[in-house]
């Protein structure tokens, strides 16, 4: 139990003052032996057991009832997360608000996850009260101060928005504000549904966060406001694939779409799925078993005149209204261009090979192979994938790239004969180690990235790769795949874009199987290629917060939400307009992926620091903080109401008084007679 006013916890020795009082009464008389008296004494003896028990219950009503009493002033707080207002009022509150799509989940009463947690935070943080207040949304990372708690519903929309939130990104910008202003005492409260897309768990991020918070001088609380409760009927749709193509009738729009559920069903579900071309609509009906529904290469006619256009899949209404919708463009595909940076022309062949077989009818790929010193003929705008195996770029062939990568491009590094410590993308290669035998991969991510598993479900057969050779990488990377004993196989990079990516391994069979089992190798380049080409031509597929600089400067919305502001648009779903470009923008694969994070796993993100938390439940209506004064001065009253019970005189005692007082006249009566 805590308290708003802890300082006047200092008034409870006065509980004693009874005490006090009683033993000075004590010492005020002095004992003086007498012969009447002693034979009252002797005749109440019987009685004086009771009288004493009723004296120290009197005695302990008048100290509760002044303990009650300070304890009312003092407004103690009780709740299920404890210890959460101690030192009293902090100089300055940093809320970290995730406002991801998962966060739009919905209750029962039809209150979202991110709607329940800023009520929560105005409700119970006002109690509390702080110097400063401080918001740090996920759609924005950079604080804003704001005076008053009244006022963050106001700051933050309730819809939520559809681009994935960073928490470490979050955390540092809340430790660069602590360094930068060292404020007195600072509480850090997160209110996030700990999806592990959102946390990143795995990132190296976190150990540099936790030595930089542990080395802050002032002292700094960390609360968790947990929603990691999931719904179990919720469904997500997404688009896997989108072209246009002529057929003897006629073009005709070839649509590849998934349906999920969080929950696998019984036997078989139809969903009534709506699908809507240039503002034609129409539905078909999906037949969901166990969790998951694959709809390939659903052909929609279309006019001649119908080359560039959107549409739109939706769901209906479930917990979730923010993955019931996904939008996507369409125009004349582009070619898929690989550039392979090679120092040896021959052992990029397998590469070559894996780039240059376009994996669907229609699709168009194109393959230049090239080296270091021919970096400035390469034409960048045109490419989608890079697959660099030489010395890491430096000076002027960086330059380049780094604009490649901002625009969206693909980039696989894959290690060098003769590694040096040139670094790109805060990494850089160590060097090579020999295997006494081939080692094969113990695991990997198949969730997501490059790796993931098939549209269907399918494992890719990435356990079947043998790995003999492999060349260290330097620094923080975020894992995809690893060999037995946490050797590094396949890297990401911490990019924006996430788009850079490092394999300690060559497709050599000297070095491994990868040319040898080609599936993984072939899948992930094609993986590659078509994110890559996704940021080309006239009709490009984005994701919600990773859409390049000056992308949307004077967009015109076509589809999509239409209670957000136009500043938002490139972190909220739907179909923007840019020029002649058309621009689809929809939330990430990762936030289709439900993955949540063990409270084990969390806590050891905040090893060493104070760090504490609480799971609330989506209609739950509980307070974080509540106020129980009203609880300790109703215990006072009631301890002087038994105290002065306990003070009346005995009934039985004044009757039996009575009794021997006319006894003793009547006695005396007789006598005289």
């Amino acid at each position: 139990m805590n308290f708003l006013q802890p300082w006047m916890l200092y008034a409870l020795p006065v509980v004693a003052l009874p005490v006090v009082i009683h033993l000075i009464n004590q010492r005020r008389y002095r004992t003086i032996h007498w012969a009447a008296m002693m034979f009252l004494l002797a005749a109440n003896r019987m009685s004086r057991g009771y009288a004493r028990i009723r004296q120290w219950l009197i005695l302990a009503m008048r100290t509760l009832a002044i303990a009650g009493l300070i304890f009312a002033i003092s407004r103690p707080l009780t709740s299920g997360w404890l210890s959460l207002a101690a030192g009293g009022r902090p100089d300055t509150t940093l809320i970290l608000l995730d406002r991801s799509p998962s966060m739009q989940e919905q209750g029962p009463a039809g209150q979202s996850k991110l709607v329940s947690a800023m009520s929560q935070l105005t409700r119970s943080l006002d109690l509390i009260g702080s110097q400063h207040w401080m918001l740090i949304d996920s759609a924005d990372p950079q604080p804003v101060e704001f005076e008053k708690l009244s006022e963050l519903p106001r700051l933050v929309q309730s819809s939520g928005v559809s681009a994935a939130a960073d928490l470490p990104v979050m955390l540092q910008s809340a430790l660069k504000y602590l360094q930068e202003n060292r404020p007195g005492r600072s509480e850090i409260w997160i209110c996030s549904d700990v999806r592990q897309n959102d946390w990143d768990a795995e990132s190296g991020r976190w150990q540099g966060l936790r030595d930089a918070f542990l080395a802050l001088a002032q002292p700094v609380r960390i609360h968790l406001l947990s929603y990691s409760e999931m719904s179990d009927l919720n469904r997500s749709v997404r688009v896997t694939g989108v072209r246009r193509q002529e057929t003897s009738s006629g073009p005709e729009l070839l649509i590849s779409m998934q349906v999920t559920q969080t929950q696998p069903v019984e036997g078989s579900a139809i969903i009534p799925v709506q699908l809507e071309v240039d503002g034609a609509r129409s539905e078909i009906s999906v037949e969901l078993q166990t969790n998951q529904a694959e709809i390939t290469d659903h052909a929609v006619p279309l006019s001649q005149q119908q080359v560039k256009g959107w549409g739109r899949v939706s769901l209906p209404a479930d917990q979730n209204p923010a993955d019931n919708d996904f939008y996507f463009v369409y125009d004349k595909p582009v070619t898929r261009k690989t550039i392979i940076v090679a120092e040896n022309p021959d052992a990029a062949r397998p590469l070559q090979l894996a780039a240059a077989i376009p994996p669907e009818a229609g699709i168009q790929s194109h393959v230049e192979v090239v080296n270091t010193a021919d970096l400035g003929n390469v034409e960048w705008e045109t490419a989608s994938l890079v697959l660099w195996q030489a010395p890491l770029p430096a000076d002027e062939a960086a330059g380049p790239l780094k604009r490649f990568l901002e625009r969206g491009g693909q980039l696989i590094f894959f290690p060098p004969e003769s590694p040096d410590a040139t670094k790109f993308a805060g990494l850089h290669w160590g060097s090579w180690q020999e295997l006494e035998a081939e080692s094969p991969v113990a695991s990997w991510v198949g969730d997501q990235d490059l790796l993931a598993h098939t549209r269907s479900g399918v494992a890719l057969p990435v356990g079947q790769l043998q790995v003999s050779r492999f060349c260290t990488i330097e620094g923080e990377p975020i894992p995809l795949a690893t060999l037995q004993g946490d050797v590094p196989l396949l890297m990401r990079a911490v990019t924006l874009k996430r788009n850079v990516y490092f394999c300690s391994t060559t497709a050599s069979s000297a070095d491994s199987s990868l040319a040898r089992d080609g599936v993984v190798l072939y899948v992930a380049i094609q993986r590659a290629l078509s994110a890559g080409a996704a940021s080309l031509g006239d009709a490009r597929q984005f994701v919600a917060g990773q859409l390049p600089e000056h992308a949307l400067e004077n967009p015109q919305r076509l589809a999509g939400p239409e209670d957000v502001l136009s500043s938002t648009y490139a972190l909220q779903s739907g179909v923007y307009q840019q020029g002649e470009q058309l621009l689809a923008v929809n939330r990430s694969l990762a936030e289709d992926t439900v993955k949540i994070l063990t409270a084990e796993k969390v806590n050891g993100l905040f090893d060493g620091l104070d760090f504490d938390r609480v799971d609330e439940r989506l209609g739950a209506g509980s307070p974080l903080l509540s106020e129980v004064w009203r609880i300790f001065l109703g215990l006072m009253m009631l301890a002087l109401l038994v105290e002065a019970c306990l003070c009346l005189p005995r009934v039985a005692a004044q009757a039996d008084r009575r009794l021997q007082r006319s006894a003793q006249f009547s006695s005396a009566q007789g006598t005289a007679a």
